[in-house]
């Protein structure tokens, strides 16, 4: 699915690298390095989606984020950001970005949610807070697990994690996607540190006399799924 996206980014390596991955793809990208501009560009250009640095001259991110958001103009928005914590992904989605992505990332998971953005961006301007697969239900402002009506206390690996998987649920997420988008590794360290964590998360969302919800795909990954 291709469509006119609108890159505010004012990195010029990251750009470059991002427009020509979007143009491969049949994207018409369009650019500019600073809050200010890229809030007028937003204003007046009809894109698809927006793909948003959080640091930026002029204005940053999250006040372009407000200055849309109070516009009522609902784009959806990817935001891009070196901060990584919880807090500051939630910070960016409830200043109105409809996802958040860590720098480095994989371009094919910058793809990924691209796409998955642009089918949803239906005119709504939803903020998603909340993930569901199932009986699983994560609230990312209250950092709060449950399964049916039972909490479920995570470590905040396992939280991530798990966000990721529910990110990707009913698809195969490989280790290298799992690498680099909960570890942060663009190389496999050659540890079973994946395995470790998946087999505790598992063992605390799957308890016995319930049906596994993280399902082995041999040979290539896991999948989130009931």
């Amino acid at each position: 699915m291709s469509g006119k996206i609108l890159l505010i980014e004012d990195d010029r390596t990251t750009a470059d690298y991002i427009r020509k991955g979007l143009a491969e793809q049949g994207h018409v990208v369009d650019h500019c390095d600073d809050g200010r501009s890229g809030l007028f560009m937003a204003t007046d250009g009809g894109y698809d989606a927006i793909i948003l640095d959080r640091m930026l001259p002029g204005l940053d991110g999250l006040g372009v984020l407000g200055a849309l958001r109070a516009a009522n103009i609902a784009t959806p928005v990817l935001l891009l950001s070196a901060l990584g914590s919880v807090d500051d992904r939630v910070t960016g989605l409830t200043a109105g970005s409809d996802d958040y992505l860590v720098k480095p990332f994989a371009f094919a998971e910058l793809l990924a949610r691209l796409a998955l953005l642009m089918r949803r961006g239906s005119g709504a301007a939803g903020i998603d807070t909340v993930l569901t697969c199932g009986p699983l239900r994560m609230d990312l402002l209250k950092r709060e697990v449950r399964r049916g009506g039972r909490a479920i206390d995570l470590q905040p690996r396992e939280f991530r994690l798990l966000e990721y998987l529910l990110r990707h649920a009913g698809q195969v997420v490989t280790r290298t996607m799992l690498l680099e988008g909960v570890w942060d590794y663009h190389f496999d360290p050659g540890t079973n540190v994946i395995d470790v964590h998946v087999s505790r998360l598992r063992r605390k969302i799957d308890p016995e006399g319930e049906a596994s919800l993280i399902q082995t795909v041999r040979g290539a990954g896991y999948r989130l799924g009931d």
